[in-house]
């Protein structure tokens, strides 16, 4: 089955920042190996858990940009270093 996503990338490599980002969240949750996992035998639940988180850390980032002055920023790419970091 081909995806049917035809959204384009904005920014180069997001993509694979956001996955490893999935992945710790994942782990910091407790859940192990969820990159192996079908994530259509899970609950929601848990899949919601791992994106709640992953939104809650990148608003945090969003709101730190914003307050030291950044905002332009926060447009064009989030370092990778930073939106992996564990908080």
């Amino acid at each position: 089955m081909t995806s049917r996503n035809t959204n384009q990338s904005v920014t180069p490599g997001a993509q694979s920042a956001l996955d490893q980002m999935k992945y710790e969240i994942a782990g910091e949750l407790g859940i192990a190996n969820y990159q192996q996992l079908d994530k259509g035998s899970l609950p929601s639940r848990v899949n919601g858990y791992v994106g709640g988180n992953m939104t809650k850390k990148l608003v945090a980032y969003a709101e730190q940009a914003l307050a030291s002055g950044n905002s332009a920023q926060i447009l064009q790419s989030a370092p990778t270093e930073q939106i992996g970091q564990r908080s």
